[in-house]
């Protein structure tokens, strides 16, 4: 024992801890890893091939050996247990590799939210720009009015002046008859 753990057990004024099982400590980002890997393994047609071959070889050698070399000779019921033990270790591996799918799935599902948020809100914004744009311009005078309105001065200048002139003519005549 420790010397602090002793100091505890001879101090009868504390109650005593009891003795805490330390577990192995794992990165679950590590094992999360280790488990998409193999999940990604045994989702391959390598991997059926494979275990096909295994099983038909485990068939093949159970059924044709010799009696005294056959190491599964009742019915295949070690086969059995290594595929159900293999099978309960899969399953777990696979669910996890699923469950870290589904949360990165559901962070780019966020993130896309987000973003055709963003994007909704900056076509709005430049809807309503544009709408008060068009409206600003339509206070304006665009070039054509503008050509308009200086030919109509200046017809209305050449009539001043010529009703000028006819009246400096009459004052002229006036004066000059």
């Amino acid at each position: 024992m420790t010397d602090t753990r002793r100091e505890r057990l001879d101090r009868l004024d504390q109650p005593v801890e009891p003795g805490r099982v330390r577990l192995p400590r794992f990165d679950p980002e590590a094992f999360g890893q280790w488990s998409e890997n193999i999940a990604r393994y045994m989702g391959t047609a390598r991997f059926i091939v494979y275990m096909t071959v295994v099983i038909a070889a485990w068939f093949a050698w159970n059924t044709l050996a010799p009696q005294g070399l056959r190491f599964d000779p009742y019915t295949f019921t070690f086969l059995t247990l290594i595929l159900s033990l293999q099978a309960s270790y899969a399953a777990p591996l696979i669910l996890l590799a699923q469950n870290r799918q589904a949360d990165r799935d559901r962070l780019a599902m966020e993130e896309d939210r987000r973003r055709a948020a963003m994007q909704k809100a900056d076509t709005e914004y430049l809807a309503r720009e544009i709408a008060s744009l068009r409206i600003a311009l339509g206070e304006v005078a665009t070039r054509d009015f503008l050509r308009s309105e200086l030919a109509r001065m200046a017809d209305e200048l050449d009539e001043a002046a010529h009703r000028r002139q006819k009246l400096e003519r009459k004052e002229w005549e006036e004066e000059h008859s």
